[in-house]
């Protein structure tokens, strides 16, 4: 059983909002072990619908459409599926009873094309909105690709999808695969090195299958079983993911869409009851920014400080102006000495610290992207490392700032 998914709407053409709705039914498909083999985009012109529709149901078991079931006259979908099934549109009267209520306790006049959104396609099963007015559709036929049909604003889309149609595809179509995915998040490895390593278990890759994701910092691999039961795929994901770990788990930080590391490193010093301070130059306040919006931090984050000029790190964190002057600020001592420094003030298990040259200009002769970043804890001698980022300066600062989150989080592991 497989899929194609349609959004219909020129503005997303235009870019000037993003198709959201194909992602949520996607994963909803997944769910019920329908594999989705194609996305589509189409503006609101007949024609050109008319051709995706008849392409997606000739290559594919089920088409799902969102958008272009309202009232205007750029509103085709129901229309353009049903001349294609040569199927009459019909009025769903409990549909159509709702949008003169509607209509009438707002005083205002319902002109006569509001009533295609009580249609549907005669033949097929009127899907309720209930957070809306537009009935969705649902259409199978015997001897070609079935037909459902979605609102395009998300929030009545996703209600639509959630509550009528996926119960209604998965007692349609029952006995396909689960389909179970699992996503690894890894720091401090390249995509082409992670890929490199990985190379045999991708090239013989059949099921499970592996699809490593480039992100800002850090790389992802998603994980996608197809079995028969969840146990079955959960089997099959742990073999995969052991022979991943046996090559790449020291780079292997946790799971999971939302689960960032930033929150990964927050839970565990939670879990321990430890607690963390900064001190931060080129970052600017990032790194505490970050700790911060992890819910819970306040246990273990009582603060820190952003000392940006050297004679506040003098003041504020009582670094000996010899130092500075003798190894400069962007430097491995002055790395140590704020992290130790704020560790002392603020008598905290762990402390980060950033300083350097985050750009677009030179510091202290050191080019743009050079950083040392200081780790002080208890019961380990403190360590600054150099590192030399690239590319502009907020990105610059955003990968200081997560190699911090990640020398952290080696430090926790140990």
């Amino acid at each position: 059983m497989h899929a194609e998914v349609i959004a219909v709407g020129t503005e997303m053409l235009l870019g000037e909002i993003t198709d959201t709705n194909s992602q949520v039914i996607s994963e909803g498909l997944a769910d019920l072990g329908i594999n989705v083999y194609y996305h589509s985009l189409v503006g609101d012109n007949e024609a050109r619908m008319t051709e995706v529709v008849k392409l997606a149901a000739s290559r594919s078991d089920l088409v799902v459409i969102s958008g272009g079931l309202g009232p205007t006259a750029d509103d085709l979908t129901k229309q353009v599926v049903a001349r294609y099934l040569k199927r009459d549109l019909v009025v769903d009267k409990a549909a159509m009873q709702k949008i003169t209520a509607f209509f009438k306790k707002r005083k205002r006049e319902m002109t006569p094309n509001n009533k295609i959104q009580a249609m549907y396609v005669q033949g097929a099963l009127s899907l309720p909105n209930e957070v809306g007015l537009a009935v969705g559709n649902y259409y199978q036929d015997p001897n070609g690709a079935d037909f459902l049909l979605l609102p395009g604003p998300p929030h009545e889309m996703q209600s639509m999808f959630e509550k009528t149609a996926k119960p209604l595809l998965a007692k349609q179509y029952q006995g396909q695969q689960v389909l179970n995915s699992r996503l690894l998040r890894f720091f401090g490895i390249g995509e082409s090195n992670l890929v490199t390593k990985l190379a045999d278990l991708i090239d013989e890759q059949a099921n499970p299958t592996i699809a490593p994701y480039a992100k800002e910092n850090e790389v992802t691999l998603r994980l996608t079983a197809a079995g028969h039961s969840d146990a079955e795929d959960a089997r099959l994901l742990d073999e995969l993911e052991e022979k991943i770990t046996d090559r790449v788990g020291e780079y292997l930080y946790g799971y999971g869409e939302n689960n960032s590391l930033p929150a990964v490193v927050v839970n565990k010093l939670r879990q321990r009851k430890l607690t963390l301070s900064a001190s931060e130059s080129l970052t600017g306040g990032s790194f505490q920014a970050a700790v911060t919006a992890i819910p819970g931090a306040s246990e273990i984050f009582p603060g820190g400080f952003v000392t940006y000029a050297a004679e506040q790190k003098e003041k504020l964190l009582g670094i000996p102006a010899d130092l500075i002057e003798k190894n400069g600020v962007v430097s491995r001592k002055t790395a140590i000495a704020m992290a130790e420094n704020t560790r002392n003030l603020l008598q905290t298990d762990f402390t980060v610290s950033f300083t350097g040259a985050a750009g677009p200009d030179p510091l202290e002769g050191k080019p743009a992207g050079t950083v040392w970043i200081g780790l002080a804890g208890k019961n380990m001698v403190t360590q600054a490392k150099l590192y030399h980022f690239q590319y502009d300066r907020q990105r610059v600062r955003n990968s200081a700032v997560m190699t911090g989150f990640g020398m952290l989080n080696k430090a926790l592991d140990k």
